[in-house]
């Protein structure tokens, strides 16, 4: 299934694509797309059982909010891609490395992202977000960590550079700025996603390609991810992992980088994902 929420921002309702590329009201069978959703199999069989019998929704006009509400956490994956770690200069790492976007960074995929007041190395990124379906605490294998995974979505994880690695401490200054997390346009379930190391990802910026990567490139694949982060935290219903992105950042291309500014507008897609389009503005 396509699950997305749709509607002004703080106000959204749960909506469902179906696989005609009809747009359907799901508010008269579930409150929400949200964790307990997610962790409630009875629920998601109710959802298919009557796919055909939603009312449709009249798309034009209609915002797209993220398909998650009510998040828990936001957790990152640094450098996991083997190609985005030879553009930057960086050495591989031995083990994932984590960090994490505050949740009021998440807006929906067509939002307005705001360059950050000083900034002068805004940066996009296109990553493949995990949507946690099921508890994860101390998972064993990476084969068992995607029993946990309610499914995928297309996650854009803008940084500023200069406040994450010239600014002192940790990355946390260059990852929380406001709408630094659209996500979207749909949480699209597991089982339409049977290999997650198999999907191409590409962004644009101002109509240009920056990045054309795919998941077979990721360091750490997804099973693994899921499994490792859940030996240090505990991954929740509806929690979200952004797994990396691929080469072809601003940061690793050659002097004058071409970082975002107001007015540039970005796109990116994830194969079967959907696709994502920002309009920058200043802070």
């Amino acid at each position: 299934m396509k699950l997305l929420r749709v509607g002004t921002a703080g106000a959204e309702t749960p909506a469902l694509l179906d696989a005609d590329g009809v747009l359907r009201d799901l508010s008269g069978v579930v409150p929400d797309i949200d964790g307990a959703l997610l962790a409630d199999d009875d629920a998601l069989a109710r959802i298919r059982a009557v796919v055909g019998e939603l009312p449709a929704l009249d798309a034009a006009g209609l915002r797209i909010g993220p398909p998650v509400g009510r998040i828990g956490k936001v957790v990152c994956i640094g450098l996991n891609y083997h190609d985005h770690a030879r553009e930057t200069g960086a050495e591989p790492p031995a083990e994932p490395v984590i960090f994490f976007k505050a949740v009021d960074t998440v807006v929906g995929p067509n939002d307005t992202v705001l360059v950050p007041r000083r900034s002068v190395k805004t940066d996009w990124e296109v990553e493949l977000a995990v949507v946690i379906g099921r508890t994860a605490r101390y998972v064993e294998s990476a084969e068992a960590a995607l029993g946990h995974v309610a499914g995928y979505a297309v996650a854009h994880d803008v940084s500023e550079r200069e406040f994450q690695i010239e600014r002192g401490g940790t990355w946390d200054k260059g990852k929380n700025c406001e709408t630094f997390n659209p996500l979207g346009p749909w949480l699209v379930t597991a089982d339409e996603v049977p290999d997650p190391q198999n999907l191409s990802l590409k962004l644009w910026v101002n109509g240009e390609l920056k990045q054309n990567g795919t998941t077979a490139e990721q360091i750490f694949p997804v099973g693994e991810v899921v499994r490792y982060v859940s030996q240090f935290m505990t991954l929740y219903p509806g929690d979200v992992i952004n797994t990396g992105t691929p080469a072809g950042v601003a940061m690793g291309q050659p002097e004058p980088k071409p970082f975002l500014r107001a007015g540039d507008v970005v796109e990116l897609e994830i194969a079967g994902l959907g696709r994502q389009r920002q309009e920058l503005k200043d802070a």
